[in-house]
This record gives structure tokens, C-alpha cells and sequence, in this order.
């Protein structure tokens, strides 16, 4: 062929191939998708759950009052409990109704909202279900009648047996020991404590250094108390530390501590000047300056 005849041969078939190319574009734009897509679209609520789902937590009726200021009702516990039923038994899960809602089935329901961190309407279903706790009077009739009469003493009274019987021991201290050390002094004074806690003699210190001082001269147990002489303290310093002693000792005895110088089984004692027969019979526990202290075998 000569140039000529290509060349109308191309003009000739432009056109067509231009516009088959146009079709086959048309046709691959307006054909449907051969790829099947699966879309699975959620199930619709059914219109009763979207129903009770729009009421309030308080019920259908009842207006929701500010936050903190709910009471539990009678009426609120059984609204929720029925709201409750009434959620249950709607279908939303296709496979039949909910079981009944039973106390156990309610008390799961609470137990399994408690360990995610507890649940407050529940709580308070609780709460009010529970028996509210009796709260007892600290202080009744009967409990001041058995103070009354198991010793009771108005402030004051209890103020002047105190200062007695820290009176009684200094006095002790002064006449028994003032010319001692200090640890001297204690250990009589322990002495004295012991014997008030003991079993033997009596109770207070007062009762204690006195004891039998009432049957005669020289017939109590510490010579000053029954020896008819004057027991006015005079020497003004030895008072005043025997008296600063008692205070201490005093503290100790009343509060129950120990006093610490002597074992609390030491009960007696005597000057290193005399031997009494007594001596004998019993175990020396310590020499205290010009003392010595006994325990009872």
C-alpha cells in the first residue's frame, strides 16, 4: 500500500475504535458488582425495652429529685424490684424469655455487682433491707445503780482519800527512812506498796501503815504510827522530799505500775540494827542502805 491509502485507512477507523473504547467505559461503570458484600445490620430494639429504658431510674411516675437527696422507700425498693422483672422478661436476646427474678437470683445480680466495685442503688437495698443496728445508751439506770453501790465517790471525795494517802506514806517515808538514799526511801516505800497488793494486809496504803496501830503502844506494824510520840515532821527538807516521794509512788500504786526497787513479793523488813526471831522464816531478798527486805517462803 502507498502512504496514502494508510493514512485513510487510520482516519477512517479512528472514530470507531474511539468510540467502542467510550461504550466499553460506560458499560464497566453501569454494570453491578460482581463481589458479593455480607453487611450484618444489629437487630432492632424491640419497642417495649426502648420503652421501659426511657423511664426514670425512679420509676414511670416518680420525679427524680437532686442528687443525695433519695430516700429508700417501701414503694421506691418495690418499683425498682418490678422495673427489674419487667426488663427480664423482655426477649432481647431471642433465645426466650428471662428467668423468674428470685431473691437468689437477685442476691447473685448483687454479689457480682460488688466485686466490680459495688453498685449503690443495690447497696441501699441492702442497707435497707438489713436490720438497722440497736444502738445501746453508754450509760443506763442499772449501770449507775451497780456504780452507786460498788463504792462510788463525788469528785471531791475521791480528791481528799488521794491527798490521804499520799499523806499516809510520806509520813511512812519521813519517820521509817529519811536519813536513806533515795533508793532507801523507795524500798520502804515499795514495801508498803506490795502489802496493799497483797492478799495479807490491807488494801490502801493508809490502812497499811496504820494497821493495828489502834490496839496499843508498839502493837502496829511501823513503830512510828503507835509509838505515842508527836509524828509532826521536823526537819523542813526530809518532809518535803518524803513528800515529793509519795507523790511518785503514789501515781505508781494507782495506776497499777511497778514500783521497781523491790520484787512484789517482798513484804518485810527490818533495820540492820535488830535480828527479829521472824528473820527465820523467810527468804532475804535485798540490803537496802541500813534495811533489809524479806519475801514469805
Amino acid at each position: 500500500m502507498t502512504p496514502g491509502w494508510q493514512q485513510k485507512i487510520a482516519r477512517a477507523v479512528s472514530p470507531v475504535l474511539a468510540l467502542g473504547a467510550a461504550a466499553l467505559v460506560l458499560f464497566v461503570t453501569l454494570s453491578p458488582a460482581h463481589a458479593e458484600t455480607n453487611l450484618t445490620l444489629p437487630a432492632a430494639i424491640p419497642a417495649d425495652v426502648l420503652s421501659l429504658r426511657a423511664q426514670p431510674a425512679l420509676g414511670p411516675t416518680a420525679m427524680p429529685l437532686a442528687p443525695g437527696q433519695q430516700k429508700l422507700t417501701p414503694e421506691l425498693l418495690a418499683n425498682y424490684v418490678k422495673r427489674q422483672q419487667e426488663l427480664r422478661a423482655v426477649d432481647v436476646t431471642l433465645s426466650g424469655p428471662q428467668p423468674e427474678l428470685t431473691s437468689d437470683l437477685l442476691m447473685g445480680y448483687i454479689g457480682r455487682g460488688s466485686l466490680e466495685g459495688g453498685n449503690t442503688a443495690l447497696s441501699a437495698i441492702a442497707s435497707f433491707t438489713a436490720p438497722a443496728p440497736r444502738v445501746e445508751p453508754s450509760v443506763t439506770s442499772a449501770l449507775l445503780a451497780d456504780y452507786v453501790a460498788n463504792g462510788y465517790q463525788p469528785t471531791a471525795k475521791r480528791v481528799e482519800y488521794a491527798n490521804g494517802e499520799r499523806e499516809c506514806l510520806a509520813q511512812a517515808i519521813y519517820h521509817e527512812a529519811r536519813g536513806e538514799s533515795a533508793t532507801g526511801q523507795m524500798a520502804v516505800a515499795n514495801i508498803i506498796v506490795n502489802r496493799a497488793r497483797s492478799n495479807k494486809f490491807p488494801s490502801t496504803l493508809c490502812g497499811v501503815i496504820y494497821q493495828n496501830a489502834d490496839k496499843g503502844r508498839y502493837r502496829c506494824q511501823f513503830t512510828f504510827a503507835c509509838d505515842g510520840r508527836d509524828d509532826t515532821p521536823g526537819e523542813r527538807r526530809a518532809w518535803i522530799n518524803s513528800q515529793d516521794l509519795a507523790r511518785e509512788v503514789y501515781a505508781e500504786f494507782a495506776l497499777g505500775e511497778e514500783i521497781g526497787v523491790l520484787p512484789g513479793t517482798a513484804l518485810y523488813y527490818h533495820t540492820t540494827a535488830v535480828r527479829p526471831s521472824w528473820a527465820n522464816t523467810f527468804s532475804r531478798v535485798a540490803t537496802v542502805d541500813s534495811h533489809i527486805f524479806y519475801s514469805p517462803n
